[in-house]
């Protein structure tokens, strides 16, 4: 993993230097929007849609739509001069019970890894937690931004959770009437729960989709149901390019060392010369030819 922040958590007096890593990744499958008819991808353009001309990136800007649907205009100037921070610390302001924080808050998990100077200080913060049963509630400056976060520990690693303000949590509008409940059925829902009890085990679930999809991609190979767009093609091409350019190579180096065993259709095409020196070095092989007739005659005389 690469590590994509540095800072330091502070807590009292105490001050851990960390390093950040994003604690999870999606494996999310995804496609992508193609002719049907040939496989090409589908390009989409940048349009106004107010004079339907097409806009060039450096001609595009930032706008805040008010609830009235007008669009006010954001220059860089504008947002220069918003209160942006770029801290490197992760300052904990609490420590608070561990159930008091609502799962729904919880937005993106980090971990945290000490540098050489802070293994101790953070073994003792890791501690503290596990001992508190609390999670500690921090403030931390991410992408210029202040957010609010939370501490835990994780299989003896701390783990840094950002968290979403709270009016970003949006209320039901919708209210639920199940009429009334019978005593037999309540039992009957609690058998069922206890029928169903169990441990958590997340490696007892797999992502069956995501299975099926790249099994399916991978018959469908496997069958040629590919379409060869035009990037395929030149991305293929280059490979066989580089295979051909290795096997001259070995060839080339072989009739250096005397070698003709390489196979004819992949020895290097001869170079053109001109006729006369092609008949001047067809000259020399009929004299070969003719010395190992001579060769077998004597040999023959000898014999008899």
């Amino acid at each position: 993993m690469r590590a994509i922040w540095k800072g330091a958590v502070s807590f009292g007096l105490v001050n851990v230097p960390v390093k950040l890593y994003s604690a999870t990744e999606s494996h999310d499958v995804s496609f992508r929007q193609v002719h049907a008819k040939d496989g090409g991808r589908i390009k989409y353009q940048r349009v106004c849609s107010v004079d339907g001309e097409e806009v060039a990136y450096a001609d595009i800007a930032k706008g805040y739509e008010t609830e009235d649907g007008e669009m006010v205009i954001l220059s860089d100037d504008d947002l220069a001069e918003l209160p942006l921070t770029s801290s490197r610390e992760i300052a904990v302001e609490k420590f608070v019970p561990t159930d008091q924080i609502d799962p729904m808050l919880f937005e993106k998990s980090y971990y945290l890894e000490p540098e050489k100077a802070g293994a101790k200080p953070y073994a003792l913060l890791r501690q503290a937690l596990l001992d508190a049963d609390r999670m500690a509630v921090v403030t931390v400056a991410l992408r210029q931004r202040t957010s609010v976060a939370v501490l835990r520990v994780r299989d003896d690693v701390i783990v840094m959770q950002t968290m979403m303000w709270p009016d970003e949590i949006r209320k039901p509008d919708f209210n639920i009437d199940g009429g009334e409940v019978k005593d037999s059925e309540v039992k009957m829902a609690n058998m069922l729960v206890e029928t169903l009890a169990g441990d958590f085990v997340p490696d007892d679930f797999e992502d069956d989709y995501a299975e099926a999809v790249e099994a399916l991609v991978k018959a469908k190979i496997e069958g040629g149901e590919v379409k060869r767009t035009a990037t395929s093609t030149k991305s293929s091409g280059e490979v066989v390019d580089l295979l051909a350019a290795l096997q001259r190579s070995v060839d080339a180096a072989k009739t250096a060392r005397g070698e003709d065993d390489a196979p004819a259709e992949k020895k290097p095409a001869a170079k053109k010369t001109p006729a006369k020196k092609a008949a001047a070095k067809k000259a020399p092989a009929k004299k070969t030819a003719a010395k190992k007739t001579t060769t077998k005659k004597t040999a023959a005389k000898k014999a008899s």
